[in-house]
């Protein structure tokens, strides 16, 4: 039997190769401009306050709940003589169950490297 060629679907495919080209497009542009933040050097939950959080800066050192120290790639004193260098702002992220008196020798340790100014980074209740 003979069918009229006519009856035949003639739409013409619609290409999807443009379809994928936005698609990874997107995909690069979203990579290409996510800010992937680097994990604390030291593990700590930081302690809450009344009122606004601080606004963190660029350099923050790290004291952990038994009294570590980080800063950027640096553990121990030579953290603290690398957030000296750094000649910024020091962000102090503390974990919320380090007694006082510890965070009263960092900051004493502070000062003998030549720190002079600290902040200390909260979450807001």
């Amino acid at each position: 039997m003979k069918f009229p060629l006519e009856s035949r679907d003639t739409r013409p495919r619609e290409a999807i190769v443009p379809m994928i080209n936005v698609a990874f497009l997107l995909l690069i542009f979203f990579l290409m401009t996510a800010v992937i933040a680097t994990p604390p050097p030291v593990d700590l939950r930081l302690p809450s306050a009344v009122g606004p959080g601080a606004k963190t800066g660029r350099a923050a050192l790290f004291v952990g709940a038994d009294g570590g120290l980080a800063f950027q790639e640096a553990t121990g004193r030579a953290a603290l003589i690398a957030a000296a260098r750094s000649g910024v702002a020091l962000d102090l992220r503390v974990d919320a169950t380090l007694p006082a008196t510890e965070l009263a020798r960092v900051l004493a340790a502070l000062r003998e490297v030549g720190v002079t100014e600290t902040r200390l980074v909260t979450v807001a209740q």
